[in-house]
């Protein structure tokens, strides 16, 4: 590929932030607090807007509800275009609330049911009002005993449950639908795994793909097979960028094994520039955006690092010498065919991006800008004062009330 079409490519790459990757996260054991964290929608647009600012290729942020719930979402969608963003992808939570202890759109309960799938309709409704055109669902649901619940009536109140959101999709809107193959659940987990999923999709109708993230697999998992497989039967809807070591970490994208996520590019792009016209309009429309949790790394800067890796592994993917590939495939030349990979991974992008940054009238080396912008230590001070004076009217309204601090 020549220079100019490298150039091209790279400025149609496109990755959605998570809003929640902007706040303060943790691990089961506890949330661990960064000053500069964002806590208000609008502090995560805010933060989102440094993303796209230094990247150039992260211009919408993924809203999880109810944990970014908002009582006027035309003016969510103004405030996130004041920072320079737009609302993506709508992700319900039917997770964290007492009731869906043993499932939600799985459980036994109709009544729970019921109240997890008004939850997927209020977030259809959102992303109409945002326009957004996806949802993506990731369920919790799943037991944790042998014996504790019947694995064929949970499939069934499964597909019944989706069956009624997947009915309220307008036209156009796309429901992206996760897998996982355990925790919380320890001993089944209703999508366990692509195969689960691709299974929903195809018995709910086209506008339903396969969600696939990254850390959501058992060790070893060849997941750049999952991929061709699914872009080949025109499924793959997107993705959830991360890195793991030994189950869902969350770690930024890149910090272990960037290779897979090389070889993961590598059946994107062959797909695309090879496939046939089912398969290449399904790369052509994969979703992309980052699900991790910064719980020791500063949240912008986890994110650009992550945003500047995808770049850099999307540039040599780009740059695999098609031909020869298919050459030494044809030859039977196993070792030529690996070192093709090989050469195209080993290439060093970053004067290319560089140039390409430079184009665009951004800073040549984004996480350096950011870090030397004094962002950091801005909205520490910024938000610490807010939240000294939110908690100081609220006292003050308690004492007035006669109540005990």
């Amino acid at each position: 590929m020549n220079k100019a079409d490298l150039l091209k490519r790279l400025s149609q790459q496109v990755i959605e932030t998570p809003s929640w990757g902007f706040q303060d996260s943790g691990t089961r054991f506890g949330i661990f607090p960064q000053p500069w964290a964002a806590k208000t929608l609008e502090e995560k647009f805010q933060d989102a807007g440094q993303v796209q600012k230094y990247t150039g290729i992260c211009p919408t942020v993924a809203l999880h509800i109810p944990w970014d719930r908002c009582d006027d979402w035309n003016k969510a969608s103004a405030m996130a275009t004041q920072y320079g963003v737009k609302i993506g992808a709508i992700n319900p939570n039917v997770f964290q609330d007492k009731d869906y202890q043993f499932g939600s759109i799985c459980h036994k309960d109709e009544r729970v049911r019921q109240k997890a799938i008004q939850a997927h309709l209020d977030c259809i409704d959102i992303a109409k009002a945002t326009n957004s055109d996806s949802i993506s669902l990731w369920f919790a649901d799943g037991s944790n005993y042998p014996g504790q619940d019947d694995f064929r009536e949970r499939k069934h109140r499964m597909q019944d449950s989706l069956s009624t959101v997947y009915k309220a999709l307008p036209k156009g809107m796309r429901m992206l639908i996760e897998y996982k193959f355990f925790e919380p659940a320890f001993y089944h987990t209703d999508i366990a795994d692509w195969g689960c999923s691709i299974l929903l999709c195809q018995k709910l109708g086209d506008q339903a793909e396969v969600l696939v993230d990254t850390g959501h697999h058992a060790q070893g998992t060849n997941l750049e097979h999952i991929v061709a497989i699914l872009l080949d039967e025109g499924r793959l809807g997107g993705f959830h960028f991360n890195s793991r070591k030994y189950a869902d970490d969350d770690l930024t994208v890149g910090s272990i094994n960037p290779y897979e996520l090389f070889l993961i590019y590598n059946e994107l792009v062959g797909a695309e520039e090879e496939g046939d016209a089912r398969t290449k309009a399904c790369a052509k429309r994969v979703a992309y955006m980052f699900d991790q949790c910064h719980t020791h790394k500063p949240t912008v800067e986890a994110i650009i690092q992550s945003a500047v890796t995808v770049q850099e592994t999307y540039c040599k993917a780009l740059q695999v010498d098609r031909a020869a590939l298919k050459k030494a495939r044809q030859n039977g030349d196993i070792v030529g065919a690996e070192e093709v990979l090989k050469d195209a991974y080993n290439s060093d992008c970053r004067p290319l991006l560089k140039e390409w940054r430079e184009s665009k009238n951004m800073n040549p080396e984004p996480l350096k800008a950011f870090r030397t912008s004094g962002y950091t230590d801005k909205m520490t001070a910024e938000r610490q004062k807010r939240r000294q004076a939110a908690a100081a009217q609220t006292q003050g309204a308690t004492m007035a009330a006669g109540f005990p601090t």
